[in-house]
């Protein structure tokens, strides 16, 4: 347990049980559910709630909250400032939808928690999108006019003060803020939704991979040591899905988002003036994004770091991130208050970004009885929320707004096959480190840089105009 990622570690040494049974024969469900992570278990807990008498049982490969739902950064974020991709894709109407929705389901965490006693340190003090150097400046007003055009904006711009306040640095020079967001303890939160799943019903089998779905129909979930026939399937181990079907090696790319956490500094930390449990993005593509925790800790984080080949799951993603020091070098850079804070841990994790940046649903190989959902692409603790309520109104057969959305068209685009997905990674992550630091530095990136780097606006946080 002490080499597993912080937040899952701490929710496992706060918890103190032993893992679930692996499944260990044959068995008969209603609805089986691969992966025990966020989107898994919400999907699971609002089909057991919509019908108490299905027989649902889920099958995690590890615990429960070990793969990104107990490693990310525990940013619980909407999709409004994705309102440009999703205006693009979706058209108007299912954009406005997309955005309520996303906001509703901050709402819905909270009230969940609160119904359900989940002491996962769920703050709802709003998020921070910044410009954190001069070449940013400016980066999101488009779309923050076409939220306000539209009355479904809870966006204000900040004076640049109240911006340094609020985000404890003095480095930022413009700022947004949302109320609609909070910070949480995911793995606090991932090992909440097990429980609130265990006392409805649900069986769960932890320890057990699948190893195939067997074709026909009833579906069949084989793993090492039994079989489960189900009427419906749901998968959803996202960044795993590429390494486990052909058919979606090309829907995802598999990219690190690497994070330290200080150790406990609370006087140090109020005197940043960072507020509350507000989370901080800057508007760079492979974003910036900090946040205190509920015991005085900073966690600071930053994706675009280590790319897998072909999908596969690299031993990297397991472990200490390689760029701890990097990232406590940014960290002091930002918050110099901290800077004589030992750094705690590092840890990082796989992240499944899709060509949109954006999640997609849909049926395994066009079968009416397996479906998936997976592409969250580094936000992913809010829209999970989402997921579980597709994947379910899905799995039970619902005529509604999330089974005849767009979203559960499958992936809406590809990128290129290996090896030049891999070298092309390479070639623009590194385009956009040498573009950034260029604008770090107050001058503009060259030209080639800055086209390269233009191959992977679907990675920011916030749509640019």
């Amino acid at each position: 347990m002490n080499t597993r990622p912080w937040w899952i570690a701490q929710a496992l040494a706060q918890e103190g049980q032993a893992p679930a049974p692996a499944l260990e024969q044959d068995t008969r469900a209603g609805l089986c559910i691969v992966g025990g992570g966020f989107t898994g278990l919400w999907t699971a807990i609002l089909a057991k709630q919509a019908r108490p008498e299905l027989d649902v049982v889920v099958l995690e490969a590890d615990v429960c909250g070990a793969g990104a739902s107990g490693r990310n950064g525990g940013c619980v974020l909407t999709w409004s400032t994705k309102f440009f991709t999703l205006l693009r894709l979706f058209g108007e109407a299912e954009a406005v939808r997309l955005v309520r929705a996303s906001e509703q389901a901050i709402l819905d965490i909270e009230a969940f928690c609160q119904r359900h006693a989940i002491a996962c340190e769920f703050r709802r003090h709003g998020t921070l999108y910044t410009a954190s150097a001069p070449a940013q400046v400016g980066a999101s007003d488009a779309v923050m006019a076409a939220l306000q055009s539209r009355r479904i904006s809870s966006w204000s711009k900040l004076a640049v003060g109240e911006v340094q306040r609020r985000a404890g640095s003095r480095l930022h020079l413009e700022g947004w803020y949302s109320p609609l967001a909070a910070t949480v303890q995911p793995g606090l939160l991932v090992r909440g939704l097990r429980r609130v799943a265990l006392q409805l019903g649900v069986r769960l089998h932890e320890g057990t991979a699948m190893l195939a779905i067997e074709p026909g129909s009833p579906p069949v979930v084989r793993t090492a040591r039994g079989r489960v026939t189900a009427d419906k399937v749901v998968i959803a181990i996202n960044a795993w899905m590429a390494g486990s079907f052909p058919e979606f090696e090309r829907s995802i790319a598999i990219v690190s988002s690497d994070m330290v956490i200080t150790e406990p500094a609370p006087e140090r930390l109020a005197a940043s003036g960072l507020d509350g449990g507000v989370s901080v993005l800057d508007s760079r593509i492979f974003v910036h994004y900090y946040r205190s925790t509920a015991d005085g800790r900073l966690m600071f984080g930053k994706g675009g770091n280590t790319f897998a080949y072909g999908g596969r799951m690299l031993p990297a993603f397991d472990a200490p991130s390689a760029y701890r020091e990097d990232l406590a070098q940014r960290l002091r850079h930002f918050v110099p208050e901290l800077a004589a804070v030992p750094i705690a841990a590092s840890w990082n994790g796989a992240s499944d970004r899709s060509v949109t940046g954006l999640p997609f649903f849909g049926r395994l190989q066009g079968r009416p009885d397996v479906f998936y959902g997976f592409g969250y692409s580094g936000n992913g603790v809010g829209p999970s929320r989402m997921g579980g309520e597709i994947l379910s109104s899905l799995a039970l057969g619902l005529d509604n707004a999330w089974t005849r959305s767009p979203l559960v068209r499958g992936p809406l685009g590809k990128f290129p096959p290996e090896p030049i997905r891999f070298i092309g990674s390479i070639l623009v992550r590194n385009a956009i480190r040498r573009k950034e630091a260029a604008e770090d530095a107050g001058r503009r990136g060259n030209p080639l840089d800055r086209r390269l780097a233009g191959f992977a606006a679907a990675a920011g946080k916030a749509d640019k105009a």
